[in-house]
């Protein structure tokens, strides 16, 4: 079952007023967006996306229940596309993304996310666009997958696991077969943490393009946001954390570039820290696993006189 991170601190950093226009920009299985509804007013408004085909369901069933809710089945960087075709590029009232991969996701063993349980090789987030992970890993060089495991999962023994990989790419169809190969060649296994854990993440986000989609939905959240609007991101592992806190670093206080993005009346767009990143209480934590790893950032955007 899956169960929102983090909900009253999203909720109550996210929404500044009632009757305003709210994005969940991940889905999922809908608990935030629930949340976010049960604290919108009449005239508020909330804008949902997701590509996952099995959350598109549960967005559209919700959406025939409640008028204030309009999902959009697309990747969150169309964002601002989407908001330009409504001509309301620049009045978002506050953007909620909580990133990575869903609970259901993990637990459909058909999905191919998870290591524990068998299923094909696929890990795409949307399964009627691209290849699934199988037809990468049927192609790839050796060089190219020791780069995408030791970037993308932050794998020290991505060498090792690649060969293995390479080597044994004719022996293997399911994903508990893939996991078992990477085991065995992950010469020291971390407590409490499956050897294949990085390489799996590795691999799914380079066949959904995670951070290349991450970085040009922040992007696009400053182009969508009004003055005042904020930006709440739950990520989950350092390279998500990385790419939040570089956009801070670019458009925070006296960091901002005048070039980029300008208000109405020429001040400067910055984007001011409401509080410091923090993690689930540990009472979440003990309660629903996947908490463990979220960081919650909240973010304003403001005019900088």
């Amino acid at each position: 079952m899956h169960e929102a991170v983090c909900l009253d601190a999203c909720v109550n950093g996210l929404i500044t007023k009632v009757d305003g226009l709210y994005i969940d920009a991940t889905f999922g299985r809908g608990g935030h967006s629930s949340a976010i509804l049960t604290n919108l007013g009449a005239t508020g408004r909330l804008f949902a996306f997701d590509r996952d085909p099995e959350a598109a369901k549960v967005a559209f069933a919700m959406e025939n229940k409640d008028v204030r809710l309009r999902f959009f089945a697309k990747n969150f960087s169309d964002i601002p596309q989407e908001l330009e075709r409504e001509k309301l590029l620049g009045y978002v009232d506050g953007i909620l993304l909580d990133l990575g991969v869903s609970s259901p996701q993990l637990d459909t063993a058909d999905r191919g996310f998870s290591f524990r349980l068998p299923g094909p090789i696929d890990m795409r987030m949307d399964p009627s666009q691209g290849r699934p992970a199988s037809d990468w890993l049927a192609e790839c060089s050796e060089s190219e997958l020791i780069n995408v495991i030791r970037k993308l999962g932050e794998e020290r023994f991505a060498k090792r696991i690649a060969s293995a990989i390479i080597t044994n790419r004719n022996k293997f169809t399911t994903t508990t077969e893939l996991a078992e190969i990477i085991s065995k060649a992950v010469p020291v296994h971390e407590p409490g943490k499956h050897p294949a854990t990085r390489t799996f993440q590795a691999i799914r986000m380079h066949i959904n393009q995670e951070l290349e989609q991450l970085e040009l939905v922040l992007a696009g959240a400053m182009r969508s946001l009004a003055v005042g609007g904020r930006l709440v991101v739950l990520s989950y592992h350092s390279l998500e954390h990385k790419a939040v806190k570089k956009l801070y670093q670019k458009y925070g206080p006296g960091n901002q570039d005048p070039n980029e993005l300008q208000t109405k009346g020429s001040k400067i767009v910055a984007l001011k820290r409401i509080e410091k990143a923090r993690k689930a209480s540990p009472v979440e934590i003990a309660h629903n696993r996947r908490a463990r790893s979220a960081f919650l950032r909240i973010f304003e955007k403001v005019a900088d006189i």
